[in-house]
């Protein structure tokens, strides 16, 4: 039975009881001494730096905690010191280009006299607006916004010495504040007004390419690079940066890393670009929920799975792979186990104890007398045990292949090698280029999916085998030639072609089950996700 997210939270909000939102769910303001509160919007200038709690309101009593969790309430409750935001002098003078956020973060794009771009992100969320109307106004609200302390508020802060260890693209987040009614924020002086925010580098179009590694010549989201992916036949992902960008992730317990996500510098090589990932929002690194009954329950493997607690071992590594399974499909199908692994001991081979220890050394001094110990335990194991999630890893994502040509005449060669091994090649037939190539094996794949997306593409399948791996072709646009002359011994054809029956061409034996139809959706692809 399929447990939808929308029925899980009813179930949860019939057990919490009815019950309406609190009003005043906040705290009137993270500043924790009245005095410096005062001077702050007596004369702000004679401030540079507060005392500060993330988020007093998660503090609750030993029942809420016994059935909601403790998750990380003691460090949003932590007196953290943060220097005083100043527009005006931080990183040569800035300027608001536009306020952006979603849903649940306050999100500023700021430039500096150099152009350069930076992300001003408040620490708290209010997640409210994801509801239903209907639901805003009841206790589910208050849910919703308690669970926010499930987010360790200060991870951001440990991520960049290990990230820079392990040569991954990475911003630097700091910590400030933003007085009340800073009237640098102009008409959004009262959206920005009295909270705590991470300031950093924003990498996300080509004013910032210099201050990346790699002479890149631009930088890009993910919704247009994967455009110039399967539009355009000299336009590949670098698979091998992006799998070890996201072993990196199961490092630190990064669940919530879907395409937008991720921006992209574009390498240009002897004709060909090349895309190579720099992670952004790091929101959900070491996110710890199931320490409630409530939460544990809900997190099971048949409600809200991707909510798994960050601990000393990988207990679910499919968990951290949900949210991020569009993308991984389209940018890892062609990296092996071995070279998952070379990976796997390359980021334990540059993230030593001592690189770890310098990482949680980057919590503000009362949250690492909190956390930084469990931190550093906790990240020590888990990059101990990093070849055994790359393996689980490796295996999710070998079960299902997705194969993917482009929006030009691409050839697909599917040779069935022996009972174990299918090896897929596609070139590109301007000039016969290989631009992928894999060996699959039977005991780890069960379905290899090639998609041709438009103009003519050829497809050819060859080999004879007793046993071998199921092999789905959907032609796309254009006139497509399919050609099957495999044998697999057995009941069953493992060759099954989608496409419109006007304008493709099949030729095969026992192994072809045709499934051509006249409604053009069947070779319909989802390129960007969004």
């Amino acid at each position: 039975m399929k447990i939808y997210y929308w029925h899980v939270i009813l179930a949860l909000l019939i057990m919490a009881s009815a019950g309406c939102a609190r009003k005043n769910f906040y705290a009137k303001t993270p500043v924790v001494e009245a005095e410096a509160y005062q001077r702050l919007k007596d004369d702000p200038t004679s401030v540079d730096s507060i005392k500060v709690k993330a988020g007093a309101h998660y503090k609750r009593g030993f029942l809420h905690r016994l059935f909601w969790g403790q998750h990380y309430r003691p460090l949003w409750s932590a007196p953290v010191t943060v220097p005083v935001f100043d527009m005006d002098t931080t990183w040569g003078g800035l300027s608001i280009e536009k306020i952006g956020g979603g849903f649940q973060t306050t999100s500023f794009t700021l430039v500096n006299t150099d152009n350069k771009t930076y992300a001003l992100r408040s620490v708290d969320k209010e997640p409210s607006e994801v509801l239903p109307k209907v639901w805003r106004t009841t206790f589910v609200v208050n849910v919703l916004r308690d669970q926010i302390s499930a987010i360790n508020p200060y991870a951001a802060l440990v991520l960049p010495p290990m990230a820079k260890a392990a040569a991954i693209p990475h911003a630097t987040p700091k910590l400030v504040y933003v007085r009340p009614d800073d009237s640098d924020f102009g008409e959004y002086k009262e959206v920005a007004s009295d909270k705590v925010y991470l300031l950093e580098e924003k990498y996300n179009d080509d004013r910032m390419v210099d201050e990346v590694s790699g002479n890149a010549t631009d930088i890009v989201g993910s919704g247009k690079m994967l455009n110039h992916r399967f539009g355009e036949d000299d336009h590949f992902i670098d698979q091998l940066a992006f799998a070890k960008a996201r072993l990196f992730d199961l490092l630190i317990h990064d669940w919530d890393r879907h395409e937008g996500q991720w921006e992209w510098t574009e390498h240009e090589r002897n004709g060909n670009h090349y895309y190579r990932p720099i992670p952004k929002d790091r929101d959900n690194a070491f996110y710890r929920f199931q320490d409630g009954i409530i939460p544990w329950i809900f997190s099971r493997n048949w409600a809200i799975r991707k909510f798994e607690s960050f601990d000393e071992d990988f207990n679910d590594v499919y968990a951290l792979t949900i949210n991020s399974s569009f993308i991984d499909n389209r940018a890892l199908s062609q990296v092996t186990r071995q070279q998952f692994d070379s990976l796997a001991m390359e980021l334990q081979q540059h993230i030593t104890d001592e690189v770890i220890e310098q990482a949680v050394r980057q919590y503000p001094e009362a949250v690492y007398e909190l956390e930084g110990s469990r931190t550093k335990e906790r990240l020590v194991s888990r990059r101990n045990q990093l070849r055994d999630a790359a393996a689980e890893f490796y295996e999710i994502l070998a079960k299902e292949a997705l194969v993917v040509g482009t929006d030009q005449e691409d050839k697909f060669e599917v040779k069935r090698l022996n009972h174990e091994e299918t090896e897929v090649t596609v070139r590109r037939k301007s000039d016969d280029t290989v631009t992928y190539h894999r060996v699959f094996k039977r005991s780890e794949t069960k379905l290899i999916t090639l998609h041709g997306l438009a103009e003519d593409d050829k497809f050819e399948i060859s080999g004879k085998v007793k046993i071998g791996i199921k092999v789905k072709i959907v032609g796309g646009r254009g006139e497509d030639e399919i050609k099957d002359s495999s044998e697999v011994s057995g009941w069953g054809k493992k060759t099954w072609v989608y496409d419109t029956k006007r304008g493709t061409e099949v030729e095969g034996g026992p192994e072809i089950k045709d499934k051509r139809t006249s409604d053009v959706r069947v070779h319909a692809f989802d390129r960007e996700g969004f």
